[in-house]
């Protein structure tokens, strides 16, 4: 298969076009964090429906994007993409005109099938267009650009939701996703592997997309219902036993979906093990953050937006260096480094207690965004070069499916858990500071079942105005609490992430 240079002409097309549809997906997470208030109130959703919109793009992505990584390998990857890419954009409109919230999550729904075919075909092209000796080179403009936009998504969120058009994140994505399928028909070429065998692995696929999607579902149920209740153990152990079946199916095909081969192979399984434990910290943490911001530190939702800005200039600056850097020294050292500094930025901003708003940014969020967006600069490139140059190009787009999977299946596992814990830690210290009220068992339940609404929880209405004031200081105080504990656990997972490069990664040979 022909690759061509990063400079060429078809080199330039090939990563202007799988940076916008890659920004069009990513500005959806970041933005979506910092409008879910202004969604919440304009939906009246709940807690539960609002953790819903977020998971249920993920459910879909999780269970179906080690599917999109396959059929693009066999059936031509700009193809695949171009078919995420207008699925993504019908799914995007259908949410901008979303009346209530379940019709939101239905849609995001679709948004996710997009998503499952779109995301592993932009490294994938990347992988199978570019020169192997720019490779890291291409990933790392690819990673920075990405970040620009992706990180300018709660600027332009918040701006948005603060003007009450919160509905527009999602028709953005139109123009965006029609400028990148008009750029893939008239200048990129088709690459498909013709040594591909053709057959499609129809019980393998159908086993890994059930058996992902209950497991996905049973995470992101618990929750609401609590580990107790048997939609939630029986979807997980359910879609244990499919993963299993599906394992075990692999091992026998002839043309399999997953060749099990790759985690032979301890620098792929090291990143994606690195993977799974750094974007679950970085998720839940940056999840949080914006709540935080928002809810209980007073900031709008532009301001909370514009907090972000030094990790994307960090980005901008380092993110293609460093994939530079890792092409000619390895990326061992990026990979110890980077993960790790991104655990110290999340460890300084869980010692954030209250503040008086955005005047206190610069010595109170701002170190620790500073270090978080450090580790990340210096990590996404390497991570994404490392997994992508441990199998050979035939492969790129089920490496790249493997990898997106575990990205997203961590977010939904973080968003799931990390929601559980948080309304446990929420209630917990709210149940703590109610004694000093004087209030009746029945006022204390109710502002007790409040919590899980988190940083959105109002006090009940039954309460009179000196109450209601006191009990917004101890939901916000609460918060705060256990905001602290979520963000000392995210920044374990970063350190865990960093001790597995230690453990698996090695730089490659160099040939003599």
């Amino acid at each position: 298969m022909t690759t061509v240079s990063l400079r060429s002409t078809e080199g330039k097309w090939v990563m202007v076009t799988t940076i916008l549809a890659s920004a069009m997906a990513f500005i959806d997470g970041t933005a979506l964090n910092v409008v879910l208030p202004a969604l919440q109130r304009s939906l009246k959703a709940s807690g539960a429906d609002v953790f819903w919109v977020l998971n249920a793009y993920l459910l879909m992505l999780a269970a179906l994007i080690l599917i999109g990584g396959t059929l693009g390998d066999r059936l031509g990857r700009k193809k695949v993409f171009m078919t995420g890419i207008f699925i993504f954009i019908a799914g995007s409109a259908a949410c901008g005109v979303a009346g209530n919230a379940l019709w939101l999550i239905i849609f995001r729904m679709i948004q996710g099938i997009g998503g499952a075919l779109m995301i592993p075909g932009s490294l994938s092209l990347i992988s199978s267009a570019i020169n192997e000796n720019e490779r890291g080179k291409a990933i790392g403009t690819w990673s920075a650009v990405t970040t620009l936009v992706t990180m300018g998504g709660p600027v332009l969120g918040g701006a948005l939701a603060d003007a009450g058009l919160w509905r527009y994140i999602f028709f953005i994505n139109v123009p965006i996703g029609m400028a990148a399928l008009v750029f893939l028909s008239l200048k990129v070429t088709e690459r498909r592997d013709e040594d591909q065998q053709k057959g499609l692995d129809f019980p393998g696929a159908i086993l890994i997309a059930a058996g992902l999607a209950l497991l996905t579902f049973g995470f992101l149920r618990m929750p609401s219902v609590g580990f107790g209740d048997v939609t939630v153990y029986g979807s997980i152990i359910t879609g244990i036993l499919l993963l299993i079946a599906f394992v075990l199916v692999e091992r026998k095909s002839n043309s399999p979906m997953l060749p099990l081969q790759l985690f032979a192979n301890p620098t792929f399984t090291g990143a994606n093990l690195l993977t799974f434990f750094l974007y679950a910290g970085l998720g839940a943490g940056m999840l949080f953050q914006s709540l935080n911001m928002v809810q209980a530190q007073g900031y709008s939702q532009l301001d909370s937006g514009l907090t972000f800005l030094p990790f994307t200039v960090l980005m901008i600056s380092i993110a293609r260096w460093a994939g530079s850097l890792a092409d000619k020294h390895g990326p061992r050292l990026f990979l110890i480094m980077g993960p790790c500094l991104a655990g110290a930025g999340l460890l300084l901003l869980s010692f954030v207690k209250q503040t008086a708003g955005p005047s206190e940014y610069w010595t109170t969020f701002f170190p620790g965004i500073v270090v978080l967006g450090l580790g990340m600069s210096f990590t996404v490139a390497p991570l994404t070069a490392t997994v992508m140059g441990a199998v050979s190009d035939h492969l790129s787009g089920t490496a790249s499916g493997i990898n997106n999977a575990v990205t997203r299946i961590s977010g939904v596992f973080a968003n799931a858990i990390f929601g559980s814990l948080a309304v446990l830690f929420f209630a917990a210290a709210v149940q703590k500071d109610l004694p000093q009220m004087q209030l009746n068992n029945e006022q204390q339940q109710a502002i007790v079942a409040r919590t899980a609404d988190l940083g959105n929880a109002a006090p009940p209405a039954q309460l009179n105005r000196t109450q209601q004031a006191e009990v917004v200081k101890i939901y916000h105080a609460g918060f705060i609490d256990a905001y602290g504990i979520i963000m000392r656990i995210s920044a374990a997972l970063g350190f865990l992430g960093g001790i597995m490069a230690v453990l698996f990664i090695k730089n490659p040979r160099k040939a003599s």
